[in-house]
């Protein structure tokens, strides 16, 4: 890399990634950890998310965020267990350990970072309590999260309404090719909207809000949720980065290709 580039993660910003530096983590990875930078914008910027693996995940982790995972994987960005122990005259009185996802040593300092896509919100009081006391122990200069950003969060459902126009999705038996397949519960929940005398909606509504709902609701891990926890203490004062992933990394183009994806994995798992 060479002496006078500069990265500050401003090309994702551009791309409609939220970026949030805290106490001080800005200047110590522009200083210090470049390389941690350079990485993180190589990953964000090539990270599209099918609509379809959406659908098929149900909710679940997307095939998306586990390229990402792959990709800072093969970048030495490893989950690592960090053991700490304390000792009086020689003896193990407490010990202590926190297991983060995705861990890398560089040669002035280590950097830690977890992706929450789809979580209950609580396990970002997780994250960042475990950052504030591994870097209070000086096992890590600075904490990383990725997360659903707001415009990814808030425009979920016409993310999700624009695949069923497109794919013109009018029944169960229309989103089955596609992957997904409701619970008894959810199956009744939209039929009972769809066929109630008082004000009916059609399928595809129905499908959307409960889809949504279930999946990406708001006690689930996204950027305002965070952004809360932050704001408020919590992991201070451990130079934090936030990063929300934009809802323009969604893609409609895939089609099959994409959901034969999901489906092999899904097979494999079975297998």
């Amino acid at each position: 890399m060479a002496e006078d580039q500069t990265v500050d993660l401003s090309e994702p910003e551009q791309k409609g990634y939220q970026i949030e530096f805290h106490s001080h983590a800005k200047a110590i990875l522009t200083i210090d950890f470049p390389g941690a930078l350079l990485e993180l914008e190589q990953v964000l910027n090539s990270l599209t998310i099918p609509i379809e693996e959406i659908i098929a995940g149900g909710g679940g982790e997307a095939k998306g965020t586990q390229r990402l995972r792959k990709k800072l994987n093969e970048m030495g960005w490893v989950k690592t267990k960090f053991e700490i122990k304390k000792t009086i005259n020689n003896r193990e009185r407490e010990s202590i350990s926190h297991e983060i996802d995705h861990v890398k040593e560089f040669p002035n300092g280590t950097v830690a970072l977890e992706i929450e896509w789809n979580n209950k919100d609580p396990f970002f009081d997780r994250d960042l309590e475990n950052f504030k006391r591994l870097h209070a122990d000086g096992a890590i200069s600075v904490g990383i999260v990725i997360t659903r950003g707001r415009s990814l969060h808030e425009n979920m459902r016409l993310l999700v309404r624009k695949f069923v126009e497109e794919r013109q999705i009018q029944s169960f038996n229309d989103l089955a090719p596609w992957g997904y397949q409701p619970t008894a519960k959810q199956r009744k929940a939209i039929e009972t909207r769809t066929t109630r005398k008082k004000n009916p909606v059609g399928f595809a509504e129905a499908f959307v809000d409960k889809f949504v709902s279930d999946k990406f609701g708001e006690a689930t891990t996204h950027w305002r949720k965070l952004e809360d926890r932050v704001h408020r203490g919590v992991g201070n004062p451990c130079p934090l980065v936030l990063i929300g992933l934009p809802d323009s990394i969604v893609t409609f183009h895939e089609g099959k290709e994409a959901l034969a994806e999901v489906l092999a994995e899904e097979e494999n798992e079975e297998g």
